[in-house]
């Protein structure tokens, strides 16, 4: 080392420790943390095994998707909407909450498989227990489903 800068002797050596020393955090850091960053891939390792109804358990799977396209394919073009017993516009909501609430797990499933119960995730609102009724017309389309926070 050139005597006209002393202290590069040992700041050198202090400025490959902090080099290395913050690449290995950087490595060990992610962007967002895992708390929020649960994807809808996640959601779909929920056990679905309780689903009996076939055309509920596609229905379903369509929501935990996000695909409300599918979803829809599955309702009656006059299908109806009640959330904790009012009237609301089926097509506003799907297009509103599909992809952005979803179940986290499936507690109950009732009526012929047609009624289900469990924990419940929005965006907006948080976590709370909730249930998912649909009611099944003649041609196989669903004609009505009861959506509202279970007790």
């Amino acid at each position: 080392m050139n005597s006209k800068f002393p202290m590069m002797k040992t700041t050198l050596p202090m400025i490959a420790v902090l080099a290395v020393s913050l690449s290995f955090k950087a490595c060990g850091q992610s962007k967002t943390p895992k708390s929020e960053t649960t994807t809808i891939k996640e959601t779909q390792k929920m056990d679905t095994d309780k689903l009996t109804n076939g055309t509920v358990k596609a229905a379903f799977d369509a929501w935990q998707n996000g695909d409300s396209k599918t979803f829809l394919s599955y309702f009656a073009a006059d299908a109806k909407l009640y959330d904790d017993g009012n009237p609301r516009n089926f097509q506003s909501f799907v297009k509103e909450a599909c992809g952005h609430e979803r179940f986290t797990s499936i507690e109950k499933v009732e009526n012929e498989g047609k009624d289900i119960t469990g924990n419940f995730h929005t965006e907006s609102w948080g976590d709370f227990k909730t249930y998912f009724k649909f009611s099944i017309n003649a041609e196989g389309k669903f004609n009505r489903l009861d959506i509202g926070q279970a007790k």
